[in-house]
């Protein structure tokens, strides 16, 4: 999965490069190309918030100095990958600097919110991605389904389903899942 370091370097070049467009959404780096995606709808991001509220409230006491926060990238220049996950757990002094992505050590929980236009994704390419970056815990929410995984254990092995209006362990987290929406 390891992928070549000047291969990487000149897609993300051109990642860097590529213009901003409104609505456009996100810029990654996956399977030795650039993905573009579209912009989420708003339901997407109200499941989001909804999820950062509920870990933000707990992590003071179970991981002090650790935010739940989305919009910043996560890199692995050694498999090839940029992402921008829906959410991620890591410590805030990880945004103070000048690089330009999350490393996997420093992340603790990756969460997606399962896009109505590439699901498998969500459910396939990320999994493994996640496991071989070494992220100890993996969370897609399925929107389109009122469902959602957890994946833990070394190399995401572990595998726990839930259903929306279930109270669900996430790491040292409890989740209400009461609270993201199905799509419409």
């Amino acid at each position: 999965m390891s992928t070549d370091p000047a291969a990487y370097a000149r897609l993300r070049e051109i990642a860097d490069q590529l213009p901003r467009i409104p609505g456009a959404g996100k810029v990654e780096i996956a399977d030795g190309g650039i993905v573009m995606t579209t912009s989420p709808v708003k339901r997407h991001e109200l499941a989001v918030v909804r999820v950062a509220r509920q870990l933000n409230a707990q992590l003071p006491q179970s991981r002090p100095g650790h935010i739940a926060h989305g919009g910043a990238d996560l890199e692995d220049v050694g498999l090839g990958r940029l992402g921008n996950p829906d959410l991620m757990v890591f410590p805030e002094v990880a945004l103070d600097d000048e690089d330009r992505g999350l490393l996997p050590h420093e992340v603790l929980l990756v969460v997606e919110i399962v896009s109505k236009s590439n699901p498998e994704n969500d459910y396939h390419a990320k999994v493994r991605d996640h496991a071989a970056m070494g992220i100890p815990l993996y969370l897609p929410v399925d929107p389109r389904k009122g469902t959602g995984v957890v994946h833990d254990g070394p190399g995401c092995t572990s595998r726990r389903e839930f259903a929306f209006g279930d109270s669900v362990a996430v790491g040292p987290w409890t989740l209400d899942t009461g609270g993201p929406c199905t799509y419409a």
